[in-house]
């Protein structure tokens, strides 16, 4: 059996403005009222992610944390399924009523969207 690493080094992340600039040029979008996760093909063989949650949405620092938290989490434990893209998940009105279980449902959903649209390679 082969061993799959779960951990989320900096290279799983957007860091850098230009990263951000280049996923909304051209995104493919899935979304949900509350959480839109857009993505483009990248070159790199592995999966990115970054993250917006706005202070207009989600006025607590813990709340935003909380979602942030499990955004990353979410990524973390799917990362091998996901397709060599960048994604930005964007919060969005709403988003802070949900729950954790409802939250990770949600992005298991997005997730799963965005496998199936990939563009095969």
């Amino acid at each position: 059996m082969v061993k799959l690493k779960l951990a989320f080094p900096r290279e799983l992340r957007l860091l850098t403005p230009s990263t951000f600039t280049f996923v909304f040029q051209q995104p493919q979008r899935a979304g949900v009222p509350q959480i839109t996760i857009l993505g483009r093909s990248n070159t790199l063989g592995h999966p990115r992610v970054g993250l917006t949650v706005a202070k207009k949405f989600v006025k607590r620092a813990h709340e935003r944390n909380r979602i942030k938290r499990l955004t990353r989490e979410s990524f973390r434990l799917r990362q091998h399924d996901l397709p060599s893209m960048d994604f930005i998940v964007i919060a969005k009105k709403g988003i802070a009523d949900l729950d954790n279980h409802a939250l990770t449902e949600a992005l298991d959903k997005l997730w799963r969207r965005h496998c199936r649209l990939a563009p095969v390679s």
